[in-house]
């Protein structure tokens, strides 16, 4: 039997995580896997065939650590999936800027370096929009998330230069449509499409995991969501094991690409039944 390790963190309490239903189809095809925090410095690499990273939903607590446990891993004998490349570019989502270049239409965007409150009217100037989200450029679950009016400004001001003091953050407007529609999340294992789902948040909320009460329907994806999404995955180098599309409907009824998920997204399994023995099948054919 060859071992696969599920990097993960050392509790899940709290988190909806679906990757046990892997077990079972992975094991038909002559793998055994297990979870395994990323946070565990005594694990032997070695003795796993491959290291999937699937739930470290804590890693943007301390990135720089969190690369360091791939640059490992990936000098030892295991496979590291996805490669340590494309997680150096997807970790920081200036990603999206490279994807901009490239065509991709993406929901617009300012970066910055640090919070200065001098420039809170730009934010709104700059996006033409009356309310806006910031975030992260390196960021999971919605943590340090926040939308916000411009009247708000005086009253988030001190937390903002609180948490983005030292930290680079991204300005977007926020999109009404992922509350009025949802998020759409395409999923592909290799290059195969498996499943779409549709993510809404709770009433009088705009985050749309299940953490936050964000309600999961799966969806048949029309024909312009599914050209969007190929376009994107094929945009991708090197190829990908698995890739979560994020992408919200823009006013111009095209499709805005949201979040590229190539690191630890959630790949809903449990929303789409064939879909745990459609991914150990790309996976098996993918490690062969």
């Amino acid at each position: 039997m060859k071992k696969c390790a599920f990097l993960s963190m050392d509790s899940l309490d709290g988190y909806e995580c679906y990757d046990h239903l892997l077990f079972d189809p992975l094991a038909e095809r002559g793998w055994s896997a297990e979870e395994v925090s990323w946070r565990n410095g005594q694990v032997d690499w070695n003795r796993f065939d491959v290291v999937l990273i699937r739930s470290p939903w804590d890693y943007q607590q301390d990135p720089q650590k969190f690369f360091r446990v791939l640059q490992e891993i990936d000098r030892s004998s295991a496979i590291l999936e996805n490669t340590l490349e494309l997680v150096e570019w997807n970790i920081d989502k200036t990603y999206l800027r490279d994807l901009q270049q490239e065509g991709i239409e993406i929901v617009p965007s300012l970066w910055k370096d640090r919070f200065d409150s001098r420039d809170w009217d730009s934010f709104f100037s700059g996006l033409s929009a009356e309310e806006i989200i910031i975030k992260p450029t390196i960021s999971a679950g919605a943590e340090d998330t926040f939308r916000l009016r411009k009247s708000e400004g005086e009253k988030y001001a001190e937390q903002l230069s609180g948490i983005f003091s030292r930290r680079p953050f991204i300005v977007q407007p926020f999109m009404p449509s992922v509350v009025s529609e949802g998020e759409f999340s395409l999923f592909y294992f290799g290059n195969t499409y498996s499943h779409t789902i549709l993510k809404t948040p709770k009433k009088n909320d705009f985050r749309v995991q299940e953490e936050f009460g964000g309600q999961l329907q799966k969806i048949e994806a029309g024909e312009q969501l599914l050209a969007t999404g190929r376009q994107i995955l094929e945009l991708i180098e090197p190829d990908p094991l698995y890739t979560r599309i994020d992408l919200v409907r823009t006013s111009n009824h095209a499709f805005a690409l949201m979040e590229l998920e190539l690191i630890e997204p959630s790949l809903y399994f449990n929303m789409d039944s064939a879909s745990p023995r459609r991914f150990a099948a790309v996976f098996d054919r993918w490690m062969r």
